[in-house]
């Protein structure tokens, strides 16, 4: 009995050390890793990636653990002039009554939108984003309870603006329509078509990991191969937003047009790639 216990015993340690002598394996080192192991990478498959706002690697499964060639990344940047403002505006209203409150809510709304229609925003280009009703409360000290006191209307709508050049004025008719009950929460300006400056930012990023793989080859006194695998990691189209937008319109009744100035933005793509090596 002894003897077949301590021959078992001897079985797993045996198969417990196979199995840690073939896990052994290495992981690419991102932004550049050259290695002259010999081989071309197979792969698998990609590990998951997060982009934002770095350029870190994804890592292919290799077959048999082997890791060679020239990894590196590269970036394409396009600057651009935002096309499309998105305005996001609405009213609120308090009163006593529920019925009293959506009745100026509605009463508002309709003049602010009147101004948009007049403005020549289309219907497709507004889309309500947010209604509510909500009561209102105060702590009644004596009875110790909270009681109702009113009720709030809300009623928000994301609208589209092609013509840039006219938010200023289009943001002061906004406030004189809905007048006290006006509420412009922000204003951003993006791209509508990306695609034509990503294709351009993606030639440049492609353009960029070649030149690196050049240069690590330079280096190293490799001999640079065929591309063996190359994917992309990430397209940033950022949306620019006028945080100061609300204390503007504070002011509008009693200064110049509200001034609004788009800027520019940048697209940018990321790729990771990874060369034979000899």
């Amino acid at each position: 009995m002894v003897h077949k216990r301590g021959l078992v015993m001897t079985v797993a340690i045996g198969v417990l050390a196979l199995g840690l002598a073939c896990s052994g394996s290495s992981t690419p080192t991102p932004g550049g890793n050259v290695s002259a192991n010999g081989g071309v990478p197979q792969f698998t498959g990609t590990g998951g990636l997060e982009v934002s706002g770095s350029t870190g690697f994804a890592t292919p499964t290799l077959y048999g653990g082997q890791q060679s060639g020239i990894w590196v990344n590269g970036t394409g940047r396009v600057t651009v002039t935002p096309d499309l403002g998105l305005l996001d505006l609405g009213v609120e209203a308090r009163a006593t009554t529920v019925a009293e409150a959506r009745e100026q809510a509605a009463t508002a709304m309709t003049s602010i939108m009147d101004v948009l229609g007049d403005a020549g925003i289309e219907e497709r280009d507004i889309r309500t984003q947010f209604f509510n009703i909500q009561p209102e409360y105060v702590w009644n000290e004596t009875k110790r309870q909270q009681e109702i006191v009113g009720y709030r209307v809300t009623n928000t709508v994301n609208v589209k603006v092609r013509d840039l050049e006219a938010m200023g004025t289009l943001i002061d008719q906004v406030a004189t329509a809905g007048g006290d009950l006006t509420r412009i929460n922000s204003i951003r300006f993006t791209v509508e078509d990306t695609d034509q400056f990503a294709i351009q930012a993606r030639e440049a990023a492609v353009k960029q990991a070649m030149e690196k793989a050049q240069q690590f080859a330079q280096l190293t006194n490799s001999t640079l191969g065929k591309l063996a695998y190359i994917a992309e990691t990430g397209v940033n189209v950022p949306v620019v937003r006028d945080f100061a937008l609300e204390e503007r319109v504070a002011t509008a009744s009693a200064a110049p047009p509200t001034p609004i100035s788009q800027g520019e933005m940048e697209i940018t793509v990321t790729v990771q790639a990874v060369f034979a090596i000899s």
